[in-house]
């Protein structure tokens, strides 16, 4: 497919997945059923979004431009449609079960873990069974996607059946008005803060992601997976040490400590010799368990101020506005990359008779180091600066978290009541 059409379905597509987010994450703070509120949706999208990952590997083999681009068109949009409400939905039960940080910690640590274990093997079992060449088939990979997608829909599927709502947030709150929802959303001082330093861990993933291949194939010259490897495992490691920090500094000081750590990584390994890349990488991939583990205990923080201010939980509607603000981040990333590594002399594929060119000038070697550590880890300080003024901490979080233990309490007993 060419790539004016491949640009027209990317365009369509960027916007449909700006903005389902919010809209979904409204649908679900309204909804209202004797199953809850959020498991239903797990529940039945879960099959329909293995379907649909499933068709976007399935595109017709020898097909024209024009089928070839409302295949990938409609798979795409039914694929983010699916995800969005399920991850959705995920992110939200979380500060719904409990109202402890410590125990939402806990939780979202072990759905960290997992979470990663996914991310790891998304990048291995692509590399194994990817083509290898012009003739090779796509069967082996396309064979693989499905199992993914059925082990996956299982994985949610029995997510699903474990997890027990809290019936007062269904039964006993009222569901708030559109534009009620949108006034309380964006007339929170918290919430805005705290989608300001996302912002800028959404850039740091995006770029450190987009660059880790370039950094291996031309500035290390080395296996991928040994820099992933080096990545992935301190950072799956820092995880479960979160609780430590959580203890010492709470949640905000510890996501603040954190940043910095990732960000004094990524920006010394741009400087350091090759030799000291990769304990560098090591170091941020340790701080980055902050952001992985922390950012949505932020967010149960800024759902709890809400319930006192609106009278009703709306995980999903700051969930899904911060996908919005947040997702341009990945666009900014993308431009970077461009620019900068054609500002710097990068020599392509394309323009080396399709064979990596590994002699790369050494301003192009700095541009890939730039965008795999200085901007990104500048990016994770200044996210570490944005949560100073985070109001969620101290005595305020401490009456913020008194108010709501009674609200829930009078929430419960109107419930006993109803019944």
């Amino acid at each position: 497919m060419g790539a004016t059409w491949i640009t027209l379905a990317a365009t369509i597509y960027a916007v449909w997945n700006a903005f389902n987010d919010p809209i979904f994450g409204y649908i679900t703070d309204g909804t209202r059923s004797k199953h809850g509120r959020r498991i239903p949706y797990m529940r039945f999208t879960a099959p329909f979004l293995a379907l649909s990952f499933i068709l976007v590997w399935l595109a017709p083999k020898g097909a024209g431009n024009v089928v070839l681009f409302w295949w990938m068109l409609v798979t795409m949009l039914l694929y983010d449609t699916c995800y969005t409400i399920i991850g959705l939905v995920y992110s939200a039960l979380l500060p719904e079960i409990t109202e402890s940080d410590q125990e939402r910690n806990g939780l979202q640590i072990s759905a960290s873990l997992f979470g990663l274990l996914g991310m790891l093997l998304g990048f291995i079992i692509p590399d194994i069974v990817r083509p290898k060449g012009v003739d090779s088939s796509l069967l082996p990979l396309q064979v693989s996607m499905v199992v993914v997608a059925i082990f996956s829909m299982v994985c949610i599927l029995l997510t699903a059946s474990k997890i027990k709502e809290r019936p007062e947030f269904t039964q006993v709150d009222k569901p708030i008005d559109l534009w009620s929802s949108i006034k309380f959303t964006f007339t929170s001082k918290s919430f805005l803060i705290l989608v300001a330093a996302n912002f800028m861990s959404i850039l740091m993933s995006s770029l450190v992601l987009g660059m880790v291949y370039y950094l291996a194939d031309y500035v290390l010259q080395m296996n991928t997976m040994v820099v992933l490897a080096c990545f992935f495992i301190p950072l799956m490691a820092g995880v479960p040490v979160t609780k430590v920090f959580t203890k010492k500094f709470g949640i905000v000081g510890a996501q603040q400590i954190l940043l910095v750590i990732a960000g004094i990584g990524l920006i010394a390994m741009t400087f350091v010799p090759k030799w000291l890349m990769l304990p560098c990488i090591a170091l941020a991939g340790f701080g980055l368990s902050g952001p992985q583990t922390l950012s949505n205990v932020l967010f149960g923080q800024v759902a709890d101020e809400d319930e006192i201010r609106s009278g009703v939980r709306r995980e999903g509607s700051f969930f899904g506005v911060n996908a919005l603000i947040t997702k341009p981040a990945q666009s900014i990333s993308i431009s970077l990359i461009a620019l900068i590594l054609e500002g710097t002399g990068f020599v392509t594929r394309s323009a080396n008779n399709g064979e990596a060119f590994l002699n790369q000038p050494a301003q192009a070697l700095f541009g890939i180091k730039a965008l795999m550590g200085l901007i990104p880890g500048t990016a994770m300080v200044l996210g570490a600066i944005i949560l100073i003024w985070y109001p969620l901490k101290g005595r305020y979080l401490d009456n913020v978290k008194s108010k709501i233990m009674d609200m829930h309490t009078e929430k419960i007993n109107q419930l006993e009541k109803m019944h």
